[in-house]
């Protein structure tokens, strides 16, 4: 899936109609990377996700499932619950991931060959020799991976869980596959959807600036208002196609994963 997450970060830094290396399309931007950074181009800031990636999803359900709990003492209903649950774990989340992610677009943005960009451990060590660990440095674009993981964690559970009660359970196990499998492919999408405008400012203010040595975008809401004033409102959604082709079938994916082992444990530990 790390090819359309490259693509998708690539339309997200990228401006208006003036910009000299916009793409045209998705189709565009596949031929253009193959055709100047060949077939590794598509992996560039691999390593990031790789290191995050585990546990980062471990975070990301074991504080769902604590936050779910200490919600249970509360008089609040079983949607809410869900949804704050997924709120408190995506904001969790966040604090993990961060710092991967600011050394992940950073490479992503890098339009030169594979072998001319620099190691991911030497990238990093850039960063934070000369911006240090902060939040202009290895944590910048904080506040927007909280809007981002806070957003798409609470939209994510929440839709999931409140859903599934209310469509019936099939006695089919292929079917009741496929009615998981359905209603967490429909909670990739929308939380993908609802909480793009956080990942465009994210990306913005992560990856390089529009002038070199030039800070334009610093903080998460007025980046957002920064685009809409100058790009418009649909310039907040850019990278949404090769985001939900990730992150439809892949949050389904992680869904059906989590209860089906979660199950198993549960009968077996």
């Amino acid at each position: 899936m790390h090819p359309l997450d490259v693509v998708k970060t690539r339309f997200q830094i990228q401006g208006g109609v003036t910009d000299l290396h916009r793409y045209k399309s998705l189709g565009d931007s596949f031929r253009v990377i193959f055709r100047t950074e060949g077939l590794l181009g598509f992996y560039k800031g691999i390593l990031p996700p790789i290191l995050a990636e585990t546990p980062k999803r471990a975070v990301k359900f074991f504080t769902f499932e604590q936050y779910k709990k200490l919600l249970g003492y509360m008089p609040l209903s079983p949607a809410l619950t869900f949804a704050i649950a997924g709120l408190g774990s995506g904001l969790t989340e966040a604090i993990v991931v961060n710092p991967f992610e600011v050394v992940k677009v950073g490479l992503q943005a890098n339009r030169n060959s594979f072998a001319e960009q620099p190691s991911t451990l030497g990238y990093a060590r850039g960063i934070i020799k000369k911006e240090g660990f902060g939040l202009r440095g290895l944590n910048k674009g904080f506040t927007a991976t909280l809007g981002r993981h806070g957003v798409f964690n609470m939209v994510y559970f929440g839709f999931y869980f409140n859903v599934k009660t209310i469509i019936p359970v099939h006695q089919d196990p292929t079917l009741e596959l496929l009615r998981k499998f359905g209603i967490g492919l429909l909670s990739g999408t929308i939380a993908s959807v609802t909480n793009i405008p956080f990942d465009v400012a994210k990306s913005r203010i992560q990856g390089p600036q529009p002038v070199p040595g030039q800070i334009k975008y610093r903080t998460c809401f007025k980046t957002i208002a920064t685009i809409y004033q100058e790009e418009g409102f649909f310039a907040l959604y850019k990278g949404l196609i090769p985001k939900i082709m990730r992150l439809g079938p892949g949050g389904a994916v992680m869904l059906l994963v989590y209860e089906y082992t979660y199950s198993w444990l549960q009968e077996n530990w």
